[in-house]
């Protein structure tokens, strides 16, 4: 499939999913199910990507969690779906800010800067600064969305938490990629011009034996 097909593909996927999950969280009956039916497809996703780019350990925990899941609903919900609904929202932001933060620890390569160094086999000094101060800023993003989530749970009604977390919270997620990329070259237009697909299929390629 050529690379732009692959991205319509993807792209309409996503809304079917975000469509699908917002209609889970609102309108469909409850049921103890909900919650497993709408992060299934999300957890099968990473572990399969996981598997493939030898991340054993990211692997290992997106399957614990999965079967977690299906064991709570084969025997009824020890918590509340709407609990679980804004726990997998805010665990998500939250792994995601902790797995870029621990690659900001002193000595260690940035985690943008490792997927920048095998898209362009080697980085200049700017490039480096610059893709350090991004995992920085991803970092911080993921954060923010978070306690953004949690916020908006307890402040307003469930219908509002939904749609920020369903709708808003991707948007938000392309707003940020596009923000960032024209920031990028206008900042560095040395930078040589790289797909995102291009850099998932570089983040996702890495050797094994990595997490």
């Amino acid at each position: 499939m050529r690379a732009d097909a692959r991205v319509v593909s993807g792209v309409l996927a996503g809304l079917a999913y975000i469509a699908g999950s917002h209609w889970l969280m609102t309108a469909a009956p409850e049921s103890q199910w909900n919650a497993f039916a709408l992060l299934a497809p999300m957890l099968v996703l990473i572990v399969v990507c996981a598997w493939r780019a030898g991340r054993w350990v990211t692997g290992g925990l997106a399957a614990g969690v999965l079967v977690t899941l299906a064991a709570q609903a084969w025997v009824g919900p020890a918590l509340p779906q709407r609990l679980l609904f804004l726990g997998q929202h805010v665990v998500i932001h939250l792994f995601l800010a902790a797995l870029f933060g621990l690659t900001l620890r002193h000595g260690a390569q940035a985690l943008i800067s490792r997927v920048a160094q095998q898209v362009h086999g080697t980085l200049s000094e700017g490039m480096a600064i610059y893709t350090r101060k991004l995992t920085w800023a991803w970092c911080g993003y993921f954060v923010a969305m978070a306690m953004l989530s949690l916020g908006v749970y307890f402040a307003a009604p469930f219908e509002a938490w939904a749609t920020f977390a369903n709708w808003l919270t991707p948007l938000a997620l392309a707003l940020m990629f596009g923000g960032e990329y024209l920031l990028r070259y206008r900042l560095h237009p040395e930078f040589e011009r790289v797909s995102m697909l291009r850099a998932i299929q570089a983040y996702t390629q890495r050797p094994a034996g990595r997490t």
